[in-house]
Parts: C-alpha cells; structure tokens; sequence
C-alpha cells in the first residue's frame, strides 16, 4: 500500500487551508487522527466527523478556527473533557488536546494527563487507528505511523499499539469495537490480541449496556452479522451479554435422533436477512427468533425432538432481555417480540396447503408488519437440501401470492370492524356489555373465514343474525 498523498481528497479544500492557515498562525502543532485517516486510506465512504488532536489547548485552535469558518454554528466546548466541536458544511470537527491515560481495575473511564503526540497515539485502540497526518507548516500533510498502522490496514490486520492484555483490561470496550471493526471492514484480529480478549472476557461485565447495545447494533447493521457473533462467542464474551444464544449451541443425540445446532442456524437467518432488509430491529428478531428452543426443547419417543411453544417462551423473553441491556420498552421492543411470537406462522402455513383463511389470519395478525414476517420466515429457510429448499421457497412464493389476493379483496391490514360497537348498541338498545364484544368477534370471524366480505353492508347483516343467536332485538328507534 502507498502512502496516502493525495490529501485534497481527504478535506474540503477550503476547510483544509484554513486549517493549514489558523494551526500556523496559533503557533500550535495539530493532527488528524484516527478513523477519518483509516477510512480515507481505504477509501471508504467518510464519516463527516473529523477528530484533530493538538498538542496544547483544543479549545483554544478550535475558537480560532470557529471565527474564520464562513457560517459556521456556534462552538460546541466541554471543558471536562478538555474538546471543542464546530459544525460547519455538514462536517463536525472536534478538537482535543494530546493526552496520556491511566486507568483503574473499576471502571474504563482513564485518569487523564496532558502528553504529547507519541501519548495520544499510545492510548488508541488498534494501530490503524493511531494513523496521523500533519496540519503543521514544516511537514503538512505528512504520515504519523509509529506502530505500522498502514502495514496492517493493507494486511488487514487489527492489533492493538501496545500490550494488548492491558489495553483491553484498561477499557475492555475496546473488546467489542475490535470484533464490530473486524467484521465491518473484513478484517483478521491478530492472535495475541484474540487471546487477551478471551483472557479479558469477564471485563466486558464493567461496561454500560448501552455502550455495549450500541456496538451490538453496529454489528447487526453489517453485511455479514455471523462474523462478529462467532467472534463474541468463540471469546467468551457473547455469554456474559447474551447468555440465551448460548444456550442454543450444541446438539444433542438420543436413539439415533439429532437435531439441528439452532445457535448456528440463528446466525445463518440473521445473515440470511441482511440483503433484504436493513432494519435493525428485524435482525434483532432473526437473532432472538429461536430463544425460546433451549428452554422449551424436549425428547418425546417416537416423534423426537421437540420444541413446544418455543414462539411464545421466546417472545416474553425478548422483553427480559430489552430490559436487562437497558434497550428501548417501547414500540421496538413490541415489533421484535411480535416477529418473534409469529415467526413460524408463514412457515406453518407454507407447509400446508395455502388456504385463503389462513392467509387472511396471518395478515389479519400481522398487519403492517406481514412484509417483514416474510422475509424474516424465508432467511428462516436454511436447509441444505436443495429439494426442501426450492418447495419451500416455492411455497412462499404462492403465500406472497395469496397475500395480495386476500388484501387487495378484504383489506385487513390496520383492520377496523365495519360494524363499530356504537352501532351495534344503537341498533339493539343497548349500552355497554359483553353481547357486544360478542357480535363483533362473530363478525370478524366471518370475515377471516371467508363467510362474508369486509364490508359494511355484509357485517351488518351479520350483525343482525349474531343479535338475535344472543336473544337481542332491535330498538325501536332503528326499526
């Protein structure tokens, strides 16, 4: 790999000589450091966040620059941290000043001391990350790269610039970003520092969950989830984060019946589902869509191994887990869970012979998210036989079929009775009882099975006959 020498395309022209002019006029030293570099050098797509390291104050170049940015917001500064952001072209620059860090067994939040450049690049995470280039007038534009950080980017190597056992002791987040970096940029964590990070497994427990849910959703959002799962798994990490994937290694034989490894089948689905959806939250369902095999699985003689239920179990679990990792109870949470609960329902479906009644429940129970069921119950397709494959493959195709069918007749997304219970108490006299809910539930079955079309005229008259199964007539105001 060549050194990177083009730097017009590493800045905005304008933006790097008045960089190049306001570090001179200071009478500072200043370098960009870290991702920027990395990503400019592989030529990625570049973040719009550019980190420059000072050797003196950060918050002082960054006031200075801030006056001479045309249009420029207003100067961003925290002074605990000792940084200064400027928003100026839809580019954030954050400026710190060189530091040196020192940490305690307790807690990944280092002691922090001035220091020098060699300080600021010792304390990076991996040497691809320790890449510098000078904004200083004797040298601009020149490499910084005390740890061969270029070698390894065109190695594809991560290593860390020192003892990697202390570095990821000293912040074992730093655990997680080299196995999200490993897996974002296809690259290969160098032995020693795979072995510190098993030996440093248990380190993981220090960090907030949501530092660790955010790295676990930058692995997610990749091309290819696998890779970095296998990497927490195979380290020791995955059991102290999510101990219910864990649970699914494995499998088991008796009289000469197995089943299927599900931790590896789960991996494969999310993988599966990658180049259909980037959803985030629908791969975290593909992750969580078998949780509840391990605790539902069962040896029954002569059927074999079974997993009754395992849908539900493993839908009231998601919610233990979002709480646990501190990850959003909301409506997100609510979409995993019913991709989850429903996750075999398609399959169940494409098994048999597709019926128009049992399309109409699915989309019925699945409403507006019945797209994104599909696609996570085809990635859910992962036998090795192509002859399986294909049926079920084909058998999709047929559900996908009936599924326009049915929506375009009957409309049962975001389904809204055509009979309201105001109307049923207008025309039997009634106020608000059970008979009610009754009538309504008739008429929505009626509708699913295909007895009546989702139509006010239909429903009504339905709802004539419900009334009167039920004893009710009509008022004499609706006669």
């Amino acid at each position: 790999m060549k050194p990177y020498n083009d730097f017009s395309k590493l800045l905005n022209d304008e933006l790097l000589q008045i960089l190049k002019t306001t570090v001179k006029e200071e009478g500072i030293e200043a370098f960009i450091i870290g991702g920027f570099v990395r990503d400019a050098i592989l030529g990625r797509k570049q973040k719009n966040d550019i980190d420059i390291v000072v050797l003196g104050s950060g918050i002082d170049l960054a006031k200075a620059l801030q006056k001479k940015l045309p249009h420029a917001k207003p100067i961003q500064i925290f002074k605990t941290y000792g940084t200064a952001m400027i928003h100026w072209e839809g580019i954030d620059l954050e400026f710190v000043g060189a530091r040196k860090e020192s940490y305690s067994s307790e807690s990944r939040n280092p002691k922090v001391t001035a220091g020098n450049l060699t300080d600021d690049q010792n304390r990076r995470d991996f040497t691809i990350n320790a890449l510098a280039i000078s904004l200083n007038h004797s040298d601009f534009g020149s490499f910084i790269d005390p740890f061969n950080g270029l070698q390894d980017l065109e190695n594809k190597i991560l290593r860390t610039p020192l003892d990697p056992n202390i570095t990821y002791s000293d912040d074992p987040l730093r655990m997680l970003r080299a196995i999200r970096f490993a897996n974002q940029l296809n690259f290969t964590i160098e032995a020693q520092s795979l072995q510190a990070i098993s030996k440093n497994a248990a380190r993981i427990k220090i960090i907030s969950k949501e530092r660790i849910v955010e790295e676990l959703h930058k692995i997610l959002s990749t091309s290819k989830p696998s890779i970095g799962f296998t990497l927490l798994e195979k380290t020791g990490i995955l059991e102290y984060i999510l101990p219910e994937l864990i649970a699914l290694k494995g499998v088991e034989e008796i009289e000469g019946q197995r089943h299927k490894d599900n931790f590896y089948h789960t991996l494969e689905v999310v993988d599966n589902l990658c180049p259909h959806s980037e959803n985030v939250w629908l791969r975290w369902a593909a992750l969580l869509h078998d949780i509840g095999k391990a605790p539902t699985k069962k040896f029954k003689p002569p059927i074999g191994w079974t997993f009754h239920n395992h849908e539900f179990v493993g839908a009231k679990m998601v919610y233990k887990i979002f709480k646990r990792l501190k990850m959003p109870l909301n409506e997100k949470m609510k979409y995993v869970q019913k991709m989850v609960l429903m996750s075999s329902r398609p399959i169940v479906i494409a098994e048999e012979q597709v019926t128009d009644s049992a399309v109409r429940r699915l989309v019925f129970d699945a409403s507006t998210e019945i797209e994104d069921l599909i696609k996570l119950c085809e990635a859910d397709i992962t036998t090795k036989n192509p002859n399986r494959f294909k049926r079920y493959h084909n058998n999709f195709k047929l559900v996908r079929e009936k599924i326009v069918a049915v929506e375009e007749k009957d409309q049962l997304r975001n389904f809204q009775p055509p009979v309201s219970g105001e109307a049923i108490m207008r025309f039997f006299g009634l106020h608000p009882c059970r008979e009610i809910g009754i009538i309504k539930e008739a008429i929505k079955e009626a509708i699913l099975e295909g007895e009546i079309p989702n139509e006010m005229e239909a429903a009504f008259e339905r709802m004539k006959i419900e009334g009167k199964k039920l004893g009710l007539t009509p008022h004499e105001k609706s006669v």
